[in-house]
């Protein structure tokens, strides 16, 4: 017979409280089990000792007898001592998924083109200015030439 030991759900709507159990891995999660060794509250504090209540030498018995444990009661194992747990490495975790970088793309592709419609608009809006100011530069040179040549001949 396969057992395994894992977490049986009691409590209310939203106030989760569970049994660590040792049961058949056929049965269903609330059913039948052959031994509760512990107790898990999460509504408690991290720090608080009641959180997890474990029976270490049940624990230790089962583990030798091949029960398997879920992950999350695997962990209780492993910080009670019991059995040591392998740590676990996901890089693509906080990955997102393709259709999101896909319209990561399509968003900065938009940008992009907006940003290059901007530059085009300011600098079609200065062409004709520095245009004009250029035509206008030579004929006040011009004026201003005229007005120097005066002088020079006066002086």
């Amino acid at each position: 017979m396969a057992t395994s030991i894992r977490l049986s759900r009691g409590g209310s709507k939203k106030r989760p409280y569970y049994r660590i159990v040792v049961a058949d891995s056929r049965a269903p999660r609330d059913g039948k089990f052959i031994e509760r060794i512990g107790s898990y509250n999460p509504l408690l504090a991290k720090t608080d000792e009641k959180r997890i209540v474990l029976d270490v030498e049940r624990a230790k018995y089962w583990v030798e007898n091949g029960a398997q444990p879920t992950d999350r009661v695997a962990r209780f194992l492993d910080a009670a001592g019991v059995k040591e747990r392998a740590a676990r490495n996901n890089p693509n975790k906080g990955e997102p998924g393709q259709k999101a970088k896909d319209r990561a793309e399509d968003k900065a592709a938009k940008l992009a083109e907006a940003e290059e419609a901007a530059k085009a608009a300011a600098e079609a809006a200065n062409a004709p200015a520095v245009e004009e100011a250029a035509a206008e530069a030579p004929a006040e040179e011009a004026v201003a030439s005229e007005e120097q040549a005066p002088e020079q001949t006066e002086g």
